[in-house]
């Protein structure tokens, strides 16, 4: 069902099969959360601007990579840009056409700039999809 819906409205951008999140194993066996290029982009951005204000660095939360990749889903097939329920910090945004403007567009924005530099986040989750006319659908979750 996930799959189908994603496949019928758009492109997922960070995995080549929708259904599952990239995770890669570790020696261990354990599995271990799998970044690709646009989320490490989108979160390098991030951690930039942080950096810049001299706030800590934002670390990879994998629950907030799941949900952040769930809702950037639904918006996908809905075509909706609408937060999500979850209780998180949240950013999302349409349009834009990579991680640097996306990033620049919530800094230009007062609520979008606070979430960013909440010196009490410290965890956060990304997401990007496009649909399949071509608009990019992001979202990015922050929490302590």
């Amino acid at each position: 069902m996930f799959a189908t819906a994603l496949l019928c409205a758009g492109t997922l951008l960070f995995a080549a099969d929708p259904a599952v999140a990239p995770r890669q194993e570790t020696p261990s066996g354990e599995s271990r959360l799998e970044l690709l290029a646009i989320e490490q982009n989108i979160i390098a951005f991030t951690n930039y601007e942080r950096a810049r204000y001299g706030q800590p660095l934002l670390e990879v939360d994998p629950e907030l990579m799941d949900s952040a990749r769930q809702h950037t889903v639904w918006m996908t097939v809905n075509q909706s840009m609408v937060h999500s329920r979850q209780p998180v910090a949240e950013n999302i945004a349409m349009g834009q056409r990579d991680s640097e403007e996306v990033v620049q567009s919530w800094m230009h924005s007062t609520g979008h700039r606070a979430n960013i530099l909440n010196s009490s986040n410290h965890r956060i989750g990304v997401a990007a999809y496009r649909t399949a006319s071509g608009t990019i659908f992001w979202c990015q979750q922050f929490r302590r």
